[in-house]
Order: C-alpha cells, then sequence, then structure tokens
C-alpha cells in the first residue's frame, strides 16, 4: 500500500477491470464501506483498463477473467510485459501501462469462473491471487489487503489448481541433474546394480553370467545380497521394485 495513513490506516487504491458495469457498481458499493480500501478508477474493456492503470497506479487490480480482446490475460501482458503461454513478451512501452518506475500494481483476478486453465493462465501472467465471484464484500475486502500486502490469494478449492500445475512444471531431481538419495538403492554395491538391472529385463541367471563375465554361482549370491537389501520377497516384486526406480 502506497498511500500515507488515513486516520491511522494506509489506504488501498483500488481499481476495477470487469466488462459489466452493474457488477463493477456492486464491487464499488460493497468496498466503500471497507476500511483503509478506495476505488480509484474502474474500466470496462482491455484498452481502457490498460490506460487507466498506467494512468492511476493503484495498489491493488481487481481483474476480470473473461472479457472481450483477450481479457485479463491481454491486460497482465500490456501492463507487466508476461507472457502466459510462457514465451517471451514485451510490456506496453505507450506511457499508458504500469512498465515504469513506478511501483507496479498488484493484480488479484476477480471472476464467476473457477475453471482451473483460467486460473493457471492469470496466475501465469503476474496475478498474485485469484477468487470467484462468489466472494462476500468482507472477504473481498480482507483478499485485496492481503495481496496488497504481499500474500497470494486464492479461494480454497482454487489453490488446489495452482499447486497441482506447478508441481507438474516443476523438474524433478533427476531432470535437475542432482542426486536422487533412496537408501535402499544406495546400499547397493555397483555389481549389484548391474546384476539387478539385467534380473529386471529377464535375463537368466546363465545369461547374467555370461554378460558380466562372473560366474552362475557368484550372480546367485549378487541376487540373494539384492533381494535381502531391497527387502523384495522374489524376483518378480524386484523387477517391479526396480521398474519403479528406473533401475531396469
Amino acid at each position: 500500500m502506497t498511500d500515507e495513513p488515513v486516520g491511522g490506516v494506509r489506504v488501498c487504491r483500488v481499481f476495477l477491470v470487469d466488462d459489466h458495469a452493474v457488477f463493477r457498481s456492486g464491487v464499488r458499493a460493497e468496498l466503500a464501506g471497507q476500511a483503509g480500501i478506495e476505488v480509484v478508477g474502474e474500466a470496462g474493456s482491455v484498452a481502457e483498463a490498460v490506460a487507466g492503470i498506467g494512468r492511476v497506479r493503484p495498489d491493488v487490480v481487481l481483474l476480470d477473467v473473461h472479457m472481450p480482446e483477450g481479457g485479463g490475460v491481454a491486460v497482465l501482458r500490456s501492463v507487466l510485459g508476461t507472457d502466459p503461454s510462457g514465451g517471451p513478451a514485451t510490456a506496453d512501452t505507450s506511457g499508458t501501462s504500469g512498465a515504469s518506475d513506478a511501483p507496479v500494481s498488484t493484480f488479484l483476478a476477480l471472476s464467476v469462473s473457477d475453471a482451473a486453465e483460467d486460473v493457471i493462465a492469470v496466475i501465469r501472467g503476474g496475478a498474485r491471487g485469484y477468487v470467484t465471484k462468489t466472494i462476500s464484500g468482507g472477504e473481498l475486502a480482507d483478499a485485496v489487503r492481503r495481496v496488497a500486502d504481499g500474500d497470494a490469494v486464492f479461494s480454497p478449492r482454487l489453490a488446489g489448481f495452482v499447486l497441482d500445475a506447478f508441481a507438474r512444471a516443476a523438474p524433478g531431481l533427476q531432470e535437475r541433474g542432482e542426486p536422487v538419495h533412496d537408501p535402499e538403492v544406495d546400499s547397493l554395491t555397483p555389481r549389484e546394480k548391474e546384476v539387478l538391472r539385467l534380473l529386471a529385463r529377464g535375463y537368466t541367471y546363465k545369461e547374467i553370467a555370461e554378460t558380466l563375465f562372473i560366474s552362475v554361482k557368484t550372480v546367485e549370491t549378487h541376487a540373494s545380497n539384492v533381494l535381502r537389501k531391497t527387502q523384495q520377497s522374489n524376483r518378480h516384486a524386484l523387477t517391479r521394485w526396480a521398474q519403479s526406480r528406473h533401475l531396469d
């Protein structure tokens, strides 16, 4: 929040973006009675939103997702210079956007949609939170204050979409080239891992012996050690265990 305190309470300046004027009026009325919140502007289209946000420089933008001409994602792309598809994008340099030295506004999506793809698109575009239009006036005011203070705010069910999406996108330890520590795997010797890999591929003891240039008796000893260390009861279970760890 950037304004000086008024009566001991810092004022959060809010800008409304929604293509339905009646809805904007309702939100404005709901927030009017909330301490520390002032609605300083509104827009009914993407172009009006980009110009208005650049001119007013609000602390928080309440952003509708589905509007003509690209909706909330188009506003985010123009103001923040983000591309939710993952590619590079360029901020609006016309002087009407927030791409200047001034503090960048924080965006809180406010939509009737609770579809996962909508949530993910605006979060990737740079929004700090996402709440649905079923939210009460008091809850909305609290969400505005929280995103202004730097929190990420989501309706409970929508938070799961975001966690799932970013968990899928995050590379695992193996993809990042970092070692994966598995006590059972770590307990195996290099030779035992070689035997395990061939066992999982369906080789017989004799074939393993010929492949590794060792005796069948030695293969049997290694196989017994592998079963004991991995706590598997038979070769079938050992094969599934190896496959689950990509050791086959």
